[in-house]
């Protein structure tokens, strides 16, 4: 598997994340600042590294997810943070919608990291 279907794996997995859950007000940021894209560089080194040991990658799955999940929290914590406007060229959360439910959300993203794990 390469470093580009490893991208589309995680781009799925990540897209799967928050289908269907509630509050709508608390995952809808969650699902806006995960669909920005990005590199992905955390989730397919992690997913790479399970490579080089076997060719079964499943379990690695949620720990690479976890650690995407997470950082893309600390981003959005940040924007509030440096009041910036714009992430990957898009609006931020908070500018979106407002700070609250941007801390809010993001809160919710490092708990659904920490599931994960």
């Amino acid at each position: 598997m390469n470093s580009a279907q490893l991208l589309q794996l995680i781009e799925e997995e990540l897209s799967g994340l928050t289908t269907g859950r509630q509050p709508a007000e608390l995952y809808e940021p969650v699902r806006y600042i995960l669909s920005l894209g990005g590199k992905r560089l955390r989730p397919r080194l992690t997913l790479l590294g399970c490579l080089v040991f076997s060719d079964d990658i499943r379990p690695a799955v949620p720990a690479a997810l976890a650690l995407e999940v997470f950082h893309n929290f600390t981003l959005l914590h940040d924007d509030i943070m440096d009041n910036a406007a714009l992430r990957r060229g898009r609006p931020t959360v908070h500018i979106l919608w407002n700070s609250n439910v941007a801390i809010l959300s993001g809160d919710t993203m490092s708990i659904l990291a920490y599931h994960l794990l």
